[in-house]
């Protein structure tokens, strides 16, 4: 829904740039709610399409940090956070859902009584430069309920498109012009990839870089990209999607280099997750899921896509996998997502380097 359609009394257009710098970490959504629907039928929508969890994950992981907050505790701090949702309904006499109805016009309720279909308002840096604040709202609980079941792939793919955005600026601030140079060598691809990460093998048809940690606060992320001659659409069917994946892996990544069989393979307990998608006018599956080394107790989660450039007739496998034991790999992965979707295949060596 747009501004035209309904509008709060607070203007969220400004870019004025007195306004101080939104502030929050990547993924995290403050979420200002009376605690009772929080709690109530309008609560659990809310958690299935922020909470629910990441796909193919070992153990379970929800896509979002979320944090409630009563809308009668609304500090100056909590207005300027990064991701900021409002929800209420119109028939809610709560003195807490009273407080957000209060910012919206006679002209704005009147609207979405008229059109049951009006759920949301956008409004960019309506406090502090840099921020996304959304309403969520319906004239009554139900009609609420009914409109997020219906938009809830929309409203999750507004904070993963941001949040990427967002996590984007940070870490391809500076790149690894050495990687890049690997890839278009050896792949004929472009890749962006952090100055952080450094290269660890590359081949005629394989390149893996490699971020390690030198501390336990960040995670072990590795990269790798791969060739091959697309023949079939079979190549694209899941269970020939994994078995390219192992096969690659099996060949190039050891959690020992000195042990052969310390090869990476896919952890079979927990079922990947496929999606198909079109990144660049090109055909491309997205996959998720586990993995461990082959004889030792190494293991963590993992983020690819295999992508088709009919035009220059090859297959593409992308990915990155997280080592972090014991601790949540939703940022890490966020971050594995933001490089791999700066990939361009379709990249042509007169395009220049």
């Amino acid at each position: 829904m747009g501004v035209s359609l309904v509008s709060c009394e607070t203007d969220g257009s400004s870019t004025d740039s007195t306004k101080p710098k939104a502030r929050g970490s990547i993924g995290e959504i403050i979420l200002v709610i009376d605690s009772v629907k929080w709690a109530g039928p309008v609560g659990e929508q809310l958690k299935e399409i922020f909470e629910s969890d990441i796909p193919g994950m070992f153990r379970p992981e929800a896509r979002f940090k979320v944090n409630t907050v009563d809308p009668r505790a609304m500090t100056r701090i909590l207005k300027m956070s990064t991701n900021l949702v409002y929800v209420t309904t119109f028939d809610d006499k709560g003195s807490a859902s009273q407080v957000i109805n209060a910012q919206f016009s006679k002209e704005s309720k009147e609207k979405a009584m008229n059109d049951p279909s009006i759920y949301s308002l956008r409004m960019e840096d309506e406090y502090a430069i840099g921020q996304e604040v959304l309403y969520l709202f319906g004239n009554t609980e139900d009609q609420l309920i009914q409109n997020l079941k219906k938009n809830s792939g929309r409203l999750q793919n507004l904070f993963e498109v941001r949040e990427r955005g967002r996590l984007e600026k940070i870490i391809l601030a500076r790149k690894n012009s050495a990687a890049d140079f690997e890839a278009k060598k050896n792949l004929g691809i472009e890749i962006n990839v952090p100055a952080s990460y450094q290269v660890a093998k590359s081949e005629d048809d394989f390149l893996w870089v490699r971020q390690i940690t030198p501390t336990a606060n960040r995670a072990d992320i590795s990269l790798f990209f791969y060739e091959t001659d697309y023949t079939s659409e079979e190549q694209t069917f899941p269970a020939n999607i994994l078995t390219l994946r192992d096969s690659i892996t099996k060949q190039y990544i050891f959690g020992d280099p000195e042990d052969p069989t310390s090869y990476v393979v896919s952890e079979k307990q927990v079922p990947p997750a496929f999606r198909n998608m079109v990144i660049n006018d090109n055909f491309t599956t997205e996959i998720r899921g586990a993995w461990k080394t082959n004889n030792t107790s190494m293991g963590g989660s993992f983020l690819g896509y295999i992508m088709v450039d009919q035009k220059k007739g090859k297959l593409y496998y992308i990915e990155g996998f997280v080592f972090y034991p014991n601790e949540i790999h939703r940022d890490a992965l966020r971050e594995i997502e933001t490089i791999l979707l700066n990939t361009n295949v379709s990249w042509k060596e007169d395009q220049g380097a």
